[in-house]
Formats: C-alpha cells, structure tokens, sequence
C-alpha cells in the first residue's frame, strides 16, 4: 500500500472536523467533541505546516500531526477516517506515519499518547514497535480520562 502525505488545507481540516463522527465509545474522537482541539485542529496558524492528510489511490484515508518535543523526538498524533476503523489498515496506515515522519524528521524517538480504553488503537501500536509507557489523567471532551504514553526508540 502506498500512502501519501500533502500538508492539509483549512477546507480539509474543516472537512475533517465537522463530517468525520466515530461511532460507540470511539465518539471520544470526534473533533467537535472537545472544542479546545477543535479550535487549535482549525486554526491554520496553530496546524502550520505539521499536519498533514494521507491519500491512498488519491483519497482521503487519514492525519497524521508532527510536533517536535524535545531536540530529537516527534510526537504524533492521528486519525483515520471512521468508516476504515476497524477494517484491519491500521498497521499499515500507522507505519506509513512512522516512516514519513522517519524520513522528513529523522527523529530518535517518536511518541504518543492514547486513551486506554481504546485497546485496538493500542494493539496496533505494539505491533508498529511502540512500549507502552506510564499513564496520566487528563481532562477532555468533558470528562477526565486515562492516557497511555507510548514510545518507538531507534
């Protein structure tokens, strides 16, 4: 499978905020869920040239954001279009994010963070080579949730 990355838009993040809707628990990742994300997600400023869609035979199945944390380490986050969660592409979509930010970054440690309730997030993430780290409570969406820190180190 080959993806490719392009910086997104504001008419793509717009898009992306306002139509894609997770269903069951996974609502949590609705953009409009948390109106704070939801500001910096469709701010271009704030997105700047970080945030990128990811195309597969020309259409929209995701996004990843890069942002570096410390001199050589990236954190990422992403989504994937909610009509293709589940399908079984998460691996290959999290390795593709992996790999481009490998080649544009040349990081020694990527990180990210996960809510713990999402265990299919997380699988897939072991799989892609990540450790799972300490955890931490934050609040969001309206609530206070558990989080996963999650480390891939070359």
């Amino acid at each position: 499978m080959v993806y490719n990355f392009k910086t997104m838009t504001q008419e793509q993040a717009e898009d992306i905020a306002y139509s894609w809707h997770y269903d069951g628990e996974y609502s949590f990742y609705d953009m409009e869920a948390d109106q704070e994300d939801l500001v910096e997600f469709l701010d271009p400023e704030k997105r700047g040239d970080y945030t990128f869609i990811v195309l597969k035979d020309h259409t929209l199945v995701g996004f990843f954001s890069f942002t570096k944390i410390e001199a050589n380490t990236i954190d990422i986050g992403l989504g994937m279009r909610p009509d293709l969660t589940g399908g079984g592409d998460g691996l290959a979509f999290v390795k593709a994010g992996v790999a481009f930010a490998e080649s544009t970054f040349t990081p020694d440690k990527i990180t990210l963070s996960v809510v713990t309730f999402n265990k299919r997030a997380i699988k897939v993430y072991e799989k892609a080579g990540f450790e799972a780290g300490s955890t931490f409570m934050q609040d969001t969406n309206g609530s206070r949730y558990e989080f996963l820190e999650m480390t891939l180190t070359y």
